[in-house]
């Protein structure tokens, strides 16, 4: 991968940043809380219903207020009341739970578009339920001494093949979780035990890097990027740590055991990163993992046991607050991997997203993503010269309740090289939404 990528991608940047740190400080939930400072895939169930609070809601109630609306979730399994429920606590074993630091949810999301992309939407002109998605967690809480918490996450939906570990093609873990076009998985199950700032996670975990993420409330977008798709981890299983050097910023370095495994060996690689708020309307994040992707095993005769796909990626991200309506984001990834002994897997990519997030009133929310995806080898047979996909995204968030948000969109695709199979050939024009409902 040629280091003027670097330079295009910093050039880019600044141009696109220049002066924003003398905008308007944001008052009250609007389009730029919908996207977290921090790494969005691995995340404590508050911050996830944080990302998927789009739009600010009156409580009407005397809950505390948060982000996008009422603290509600103290009225699991009662009558759903905002008075009765947090005023005195409801009872029963899950409230029981919950004041002992368990917290459980999910969100149902059912989607339809028109086209296949093959970038999780690959189902088209059908409604399909996309995520059935529960969870349960403990947040390990360090501030007095050592704790301990753990989560669990379980998907079905279309998705969920997506989502399975399927880094290595031997049915383990929930790789053969499948219902037809459906299927399985648990995306996460890990503990974790924190002291102080410090925090580590080991098991099974959604990845740092991108900024796109699996569960569709972390998401604006429907749809997903090439990038995302074709160029990031979804999973790994490993040990990570999480250590907050300061109000600003954040640090991250752990093992993992390559990509997209469950609790199996699929490589050697180092996962690490940092986020920083370099003003209070720009925050900086970087994360990378190097070492070896995937592993490949063979007979010993075949001289290839410890092959595999060995390299490196880097994921930028910067998210910029222009005004209290207004919210820039620029992400770019570099992947460079070499194949190992028997090992024909080699990809080169480069890619650069940028998104416009505008609050228009109460209930709704505009936004648009510009994809440039550059291949250089590995990707869609791609082993020689150059090809390039372009696609621009633009919908609303519709929120008619606390509880739910509709995700119209139209997207344009350009594949100039016709590798990415493209239902109407090197172009096309896709309508999609779904609607998401959180609990």
């Amino acid at each position: 991968m040629k280091i003027t990528k670097w330079a295009l991608s910093a050039a880019i940047a600044a141009a696109c940043l220049g002066g924003s740190a003398s905008a308007q400080q944001p008052s009250g939930a609007t389009a730029s809380d919908y996207y977290a400072q921090d790494p969005a895939p691995v995340v404590s169930s508050a911050q996830l219903q944080e990302y998927s609070a789009v739009i600010p809601a009156s409580c009407g109630c005397t809950d505390t207020p948060v982000s996008g609306g009422c603290d509600t979730s103290c009225d699991l399994g009662c009558d759903g009341g905002c008075d009765s429920a947090c005023g005195g606590g409801c009872g029963g074993l899950l409230a029981g739970l919950k004041d002992s630091g368990y917290d459980f949810g999910g969100w149902a999301s059912v989607g339809y578009h028109t086209y296949n992309n093959s970038l999780f939407n690959s189902h088209a002109d059908r409604v399909r339920l996309h995520q059935a998605w529960l969870y349960a967690e403990k947040a390990a809480d360090g501030s007095d001494g050592l704790g301990f918490g753990g989560r669990i996450d379980y998907l079905y939906g279309v998705d969920a093949q997506d989502t399975q570990a399927f880094g290595i093609d031997n049915d383990h873990w929930d790789n053969s979780w499948d219902n037809g076009i459906y299927g399985h998985a648990i995306p996460q199950l890990y503990g974790e035990i924190a002291y102080g700032d410090l925090s580590v996670i080991v098991g099974h975990f959604f990845t740092l890097i991108g900024y796109e993420v699996v569960g569709a409330p972390g998401n604006f977008f429907y749809s997903h990027s090439y990038t995302m798709y074709n160029s990031e981890p979804f999973t790994h299983t490993g040990a990570l740590a999480t250590y907050s050097a300061g109000d600003n910023l954040t640090l991250y370095g752990g093992y993992v055991m390559g990509w997209d495994s469950g609790f199996e060996d699929n490589g050697d690689a180092f996962l690490g990163g940092y986020s920083v708020d370099l003003t209070d309307n720009l925050n900086i994040t970087n994360q990378y993992v190097v070492g070896r992707f995937g592993e490949t095993k063979g007979p010993v005769d075949d001289g290839f046991r410890n092959g595999g796909e060995v390299g490196w990626m880097t994921s930028f991200i910067a998210t910029a607050t222009l005004t209290d309506k207004l919210t820039y984001v620029f992400w770019t990834d570099i992947l460079d991997t070499d194949h190992g002994n028997g090992n024909p897997t080699e990809r080169e990519t480069f890619d650069v997203n940028q998104y416009i997030l505008y609050t228009l009133n109460d209930y709704l929310v505009w936004g648009s993503r510009l994809e440039w995806y550059n291949i250089d080898k590995g990707v869609y047979d791609v082993t020689d010269g150059r090809s390039d996909i372009y696609a621009f995204t633009t919908g609303f968030n519709v929120k008619p309740g606390e509880n739910l948000i509709f995700r119209p969109e139209i997207r344009w695709d350009w594949d100039k090289d016709g590798v990415a199979g493209l239902e109407l050939g090197n172009s096309q024009t896709t309508f999609g939404m779904d609607a998401i409902f959180t609990f």
